[in-house]
């Protein structure tokens, strides 16, 4: 025989006996028997419910909610010591494991309102207690969803009739009322049936499905809703539980990238693997008895193997994608510089000499009038308008020299159409002044040609981290983004840039483009 078996005959035995010789006449016989059953139920379902489910310390608490049961009958100082268990039961049900402060809070009131007699028959914290027991079990059921609040749901009725029936028989006895017969019967009954019901339900195993299928609903949840650790936690009732990814040649390390230590034997945790396509990408790390059930350490792992892996290809996926943000911008960036240097060397290269040669021909016309030198007169400036054409093209002297804001007043005033600028920016990013720059040339290019405009305005300023150009005219409108390759080449350097170009032009409404563009985008 087993000493488990051994122990429950004993507290059996114990009951029996208590209920036995220190049988209370003016009670009567049935409620006495009525005692007796409640407390064999107790232990009786609490040894089944640790046979059965080994994973979970219901039945430890209902055995010891049984034994202070039958104690309460040996002195009237221990005749509410059962409540300390069977709160803790109620607002542990099913894993044993309290779920949040505020029931760790109400169950260490029980404990201690059972074992100081005096707080127990006082009715007034008696109604106090019972209010709390009901607040926290719905509290706990609050925060469950879908399955796993379907599964609850036992467990709240039963944490609200224990929660009843200590405020009725409390309310009974402040309102003078002396009916003591019909008072313990009703709460024997109540005990009783809880203790059926949870036994029933735990065997069930309906809370180990809905932690399963809570958790599969809950980590399909957006990133937002927590971290995979504290999803496990919430889902598994473990609050130290902890999540260990697998980093190459790291080892383990936590959602904080602090390395994570795998306990010893004996110390109370154990560690499960976490598995997917037969590769370990992870482990849990856990109190002993939190997956004893192999059925549920085999689907917990599983969807947190899956959770786990899919975590490190979204991570990939953005670490790829960011990288090609940078390399994005790093190209826009290297162009423009090429072409500054373009700029730079037509300007002080080509266009240097050709001013010596103009200013030569000019003094040789002086010595001597002739055809030949007036010819070469015309060629020159038409080489010298043509430099300075394609050095514009490159990139416009006025923006290297002076930044946006000059470069952007001389863009208005050659517009063919009247501009007003309107530039609150202060020295940006060249990369950024330049996509901006280009972004207003080509939005007053197409205002000149197609929009049959009166006016055109201009606006940049900064704000946010983000600097914002904006052209408005006041032309046909109807316009199409898509209709040329002027503005959809804007928007590629644009957004190589973090940014984001838009055209609204509704017909008669006139036109505007619009760029915003971060200013500490990675490079």
């Amino acid at each position: 025989m087993s000493v488990r078996r051994a122990f429950l005959l004993s507290a059996l035995a114990f009951g029996l006996a208590v209920e036995w010789f220190l049988y209370d006449a003016s009670l009567g016989l049935a409620l006495a028997g009525a005692d007796l059953v409640v407390g064999w139920i107790l232990l009786v379902s609490g040894f089944l419910a640790s046979e059965r489910r080994p994973e979970s310390r219901v039945g430890s608490l209902m055995t010891a909610a049984g034994v202070t049961w039958f104690l309460g009958n040996l002195a009237g100082a221990l005749a509410f010591l059962h409540r300390g268990p069977l709160v803790q039961l109620l607002l542990s049900y099913p894993s044993g494991r309290l779920p949040s402060l505020l029931s760790r809070t109400v169950v260490t009131a029980a404990y201690v309102d059972a074992a100081i007699e005096p707080l127990a028959r006082n009715d007034v914290l008696t109604l106090a207690l019972s209010g709390a027991i009901a607040l926290a079990a719905l509290h706990a059921f609050g925060r469950a969803s879908g399955p796993a609040r379907k599964a609850s749901g036992p467990a709240l009725a039963s944490a609200l009739a224990y929660a009843g029936v200590l405020a009725l028989d409390a309310g009974a006895r402040l309102a003078g009322s002396h009916n003591v017969h019909a008072q313990l019967w009703g709460y024997d009954i109540v005990i009783a049936t809880v203790a059926i019901v949870l036994f029933f339900d735990l065997l069930r195993g309906r809370s180990a499905d809905a932690i399963v299928t809570g958790l599969v609903v809950d980590l399909g949840a957006p990133s937002e809703a927590g971290t995979l650790q504290a999803k496990l936690a919430r889902a598994l009732g473990d609050p130290s539980l902890v999540v260990g990814y697998r980093v190459g040649d790291a080892g383990l390390v936590d959602d904080a990238g602090r390395p994570v230590e795998l306990p010893a034997p004996g110390s109370g945790r154990s560690t499960t693997p976490l598995v997917d396509h037969g590769r370990e990408v992870g482990v849990l790390v856990h109190e002993d008895a939190l997956l004893a059930d192999p059925s549920l350490i085999e689907s917990v792992a599983t969807a947190a193997g899956i959770a786990v892996a899919n975590a490190a290809l979204q991570a990939e996926a953005r670490a790829r994608t960011d990288e090609l943000e940078a390399s994005r911008r790093r190209l826009v960036e290297a162009a423009d510089l090429q072409r500054r240097r373009i700029q730079h060397e037509l300007e002080h290269g080509a266009g240097h000499r050709l001013e010596n040669v103009a200013t030569l021909l000019e003094r040789a016309r002086m010595l001597a009038e002739t055809d030949a030198v007036a010819t070469l007169e015309a060629d020159v400036a038409r080489t010298r308008d043509e430099l300075a054409e394609l050095a514009h093209g490159v990139i416009p002297a006025a923006l290297v020299d002076g930044g946006l804001s000059p470069a952007l007043a001389q863009l208005a005033l050659r517009s063919p159409t009247p501009a007003v600028l309107h530039a609150t920016a202060g020295p940006l990013p060249e990369a950024v002044e330049a996509a901006l720059y280009f972004v207003c040339s080509e939005a007053l290019a197409n205002v000149a040609k197609h929009a049959g405009a009166s006016r055109v305005a201009i606006s940049v300023q900064t704000a946010n981290g983000h600097v914002s150009v904006s052209i408005h005219d006041d032309g046909d409108g109807g316009a199409d983004p898509l209709a040329g390759s002027g503005l959809r080449g804007l928007a590629d350097r644009v957004e190589a840039l973090g940014g984001r170009l838009e055209v609204v032009s509704p017909s008669g409404g006139g036109t505007w483009v619009a760029a915003r563009i971060p200013l500490n985008a990675p490079s």
